[in-house]
């Protein structure tokens, strides 16, 4: 569903109509749903974003203008999302587990449509290894195909950092992947 058929939907989402609003997640809940995946490992913590996405979505309704794009409005919120969950952890981590690692639980991909050759799948393991504020660049502009500027924009950063990060993000990709053996370019 694009935006055009979305915005009446929206409107009465946004005055409180809880069926509206259903029809709102089933038409994002699987774009929702991947782009935590990628940028989150552990499934619990996947879902528990998720729905925190979509409670932060009810609540900000008010403050969505039907002049810019729906999915980057919901974009911004799924970042806000990811990052606030990220700092709870970390603050987690440092109060109870100073000394201990984190184990990741690898995540089981649901949509096998995503993963349909072993390239995809070795492309994903690299963009995984990256760094957080590296790695959401990647997903933002190659998975949802967002410009940088607009990248920019959910991130709340300057261009040039966007550009930067998107950079310094291609460039390890490049450096990961000649590691391994690969003889695709990564541009």
């Amino acid at each position: 569903m694009n935006d055009k058929e979305l915005l009446p939907i929206l409107e009465k989402a946004t005055l409180g109509d809880e069926s509206a609003f259903q029809l709102v997640y089933q038409a994002t809940h699987q774009d929702v749903y991947r782009t935590v995946a990628f940028l989150i490992y552990g499934k619990q913590d996947i879902e528990d974003i998720v729905n925190e996405v979509y409670m932060r979505m009810w609540r900000s309704f008010h403050a969505y203008d039907p002049s810019r794009p729906f999915r980057n409005w919901l974009h911004g919120i799924i970042v806000r999302q990811v990052q606030d969950w990220k700092r709870k952890a970390w603050r987690r981590i440092r109060l109870f587990e100073r000394n201990r690692q984190l184990t990741c639980v690898p995540f089981e991909w649901t949509d096998k449509a995503v993963l349909q050759s072993e390239m995809q799948h070795d492309l994903f393991s690299l963009v995984r290894q990256l760094s957080y504020k590296l790695r959401v660049v990647v997903i933002l502009r190659y998975f949802h195909d967002y410009a940088l500027e607009e990248i920019a924009d959910m991130l709340q950063i300057p261009v040039g950092t966007a550009k930067s990060r998107h950079h310094l993000a291609l460039k390890e990709l490049r450096k990961r992947f000649a590691m391994t053996g690969g003889d695709v370019y990564v541009h």
